[in-house]
């Protein structure tokens, strides 16, 4: 098995990219620490593989520079930066056996006993037996890991997966998951990790970075960002939320009160990045519980009132759409407990949560009906 090597910070420094009139990265300046797991999270079009195309050397920064600890990389061609990619696709060379595709890089730089090193590497993967199959014969997932070790065993400070597990099903998808958080765990070389996949990031990754447009909306851990969401689109995009746009009503050493749709709720002072009077009250659905309407609920919980109008069953969980009076459709996620014990729609329910559990947002120029869903349909 490979030894844990030395490798040094990622620095991205004001680094943009503009096409024409499109800004797809705009003024980004993040450090990412030697031997980390990282994550680049966002939808299409926020600039995430822009990013890991030119800290590669395949795309041309407008402004900035790329370091990896003292050394500029910014202007040197792809081949000599001390950085691999692994592609969605595993690019892998169909008609090399396993070892030679793992071999490659190795021979091309002119290293003539590649044996001991390609087999640690293959160990390392958990690949040994396949050496003399051809890439065909393999499922996606080996081919994944394939493709991770040929990038490896160049010895990169900084290896990026760009979308590395989109072509896998599901299942699969999470068992590599958890391989390569193994594999990068063991052999201690930064992986930045781009992807649109909440899980994926959540999963693997100890540090998380949002991008929205170009920019970073929130960066940190991923319970951090979870359950301490600071704006609006990360509430959204990580995980889901319901969102009550509302007005500061009342402050206290603790808490803070907000009025929204004649109602009040608390949230902690210390849950909330709200500064003004206008507040976001958020809360997400697994931390709401339902009653039948009128059941007592703990004391100092808040309470929303409505009607069932959707019910799925996913296993796991039941998840609900409740229509709060003001026709906002409310979600609430319940672990499946108890067999047969569900709601039905139609059903009168009281919704409720504890103050804890919410999280304040900045509601400053932000219109209510860009922050709560569509009106529930129907009478």
């Amino acid at each position: 098995m490979p030894d844990k090597r030395v490798v040094e910070d990622l620095h991205l420094r004001d680094l943009s990219k503009r096409f024409g009139d499109f800004v797809a990265v705009d003024d980004l300046t993040l450090t990412i620490p030697a031997g980390s797991f990282f994550a680049l999270l966002g939808p299409s079009g926020c600039g995430k593989t822009t990013t890991l195309r030119m800290v590669a050397g395949l795309e041309d920064p407008t402004d900035g520079s790329i370091v990896i600890g003292d050394r500029d990389v910014t202007g040197l061609r792809a081949f000599k930066r001390p950085v691999n990619t692994v592609f969605q696709s595993y690019a892998l060379f169909p008609h090399l056996d396993i070892f030679e595709n793992v071999a490659f890089g190795l021979r091309r730089r002119g290293i003539k006993n590649v044996k001991p090193t390609v087999e640690a590497m293959l160990e390392l993967v958990e690949l040994t037996p396949m050496a003399r199959r051809k890439p065909k014969q393999l499922s996606g997932g080996q081919q994944q890991r394939v493709a991770v070790a040929r990038a490896l065993i160049n010895e990169p400070d900084v290896l990026l997966l760009d979308e590395p597990l989109g072509a896998l099903d599901l299942k699969l998808r999470r068992q590599m998951q958890i391989e390569l958080k193994r594999i990068q765990t063991e052999v201690g070389t930064t992986f930045v990790h781009v992807t649109h996949d909440q899980e994926e990031a959540m999963t693997m990754a100890d540090t998380v970075a949002v991008m929205n447009e170009g920019r970073i909306e929130q960066m940190g851990e991923p319970s951090e960002i979870y359950e301490l969401p600071t704006t609006v689109f990360v509430a959204r995009f990580l995980g889901q939320s319901n969102l009550f746009a509302g007005k500061r009503a009342g402050s206290g050493a603790d808490s803070v009160k907000v009025a929204a749709h004649g109602q009040e709720f608390g949230i902690p002072n210390s849950r909330n990045s709200a500064p003004g009077a206008d507040i976001i009250v958020g809360v997400r659905p697994e931390k709401m519980t339902i009653v039948d309407a009128g059941d007592p609920i703990p004391d100092g919980h808040d309470r929303i009132s409505g009607r069932v109008v959707d019910v799925s069953y996913t296993g796991v969980s039941t998840q609900y759409l409740i229509a709060a009076p003001w026709g906002e459709e409310i979600s609430v996620f319940e672990q499946n407990t108890v067999v047969g014990d569900r709601s039905l729609v139609g059903d009168s329910v009281d919704v409720h949560w504890a103050p804890d559990h919410a999280f304040g947002l900045d509601g400053t120029g932000i219109a209510p009906s860009a922050v709560e869903s569509e009106p529930v349909s129907g009478n």
